[in-house]
């Protein structure tokens, strides 16, 4: 998306894993409520968690994040960058 990334998926790991971008303080809490939500693998701790796919997080919160990662990532684009995904 316009040079950004919202999202990296590992399939070939066991378990699958994704690493999403997410709020600082929202990051914190799902780490500290989910053993299967790391911070982001060589990624910026901060604002990055990666989420391993062993059935352990719910899917509709696993979804709810990359939904969440796509918009702050849209939210971060210029007016022009964003016209042009349409």
């Amino acid at each position: 998306m316009a040079g950004k990334i919202f999202a990296i998926l590992r399939p070939a790991h066991e378990p699958p894993r994704i690493s999403l971008k997410g709020d600082p303080d929202e990051a914190e809490r799902l780490r500290a409520t989910h053993p299967a939500i790391t911070p982001g693998y060589r990624l910026h701790k901060r604002h990055w968690n990666t989420v391993l796919l062993d059935g352990s997080v719910p899917d509709d919160l696993v979804l709810s994040l990359v939904d969440d990662s796509y918009d702050l990532v849209l939210a971060s684009l210029t007016r022009a960058q964003r016209a042009s995904l349409r």
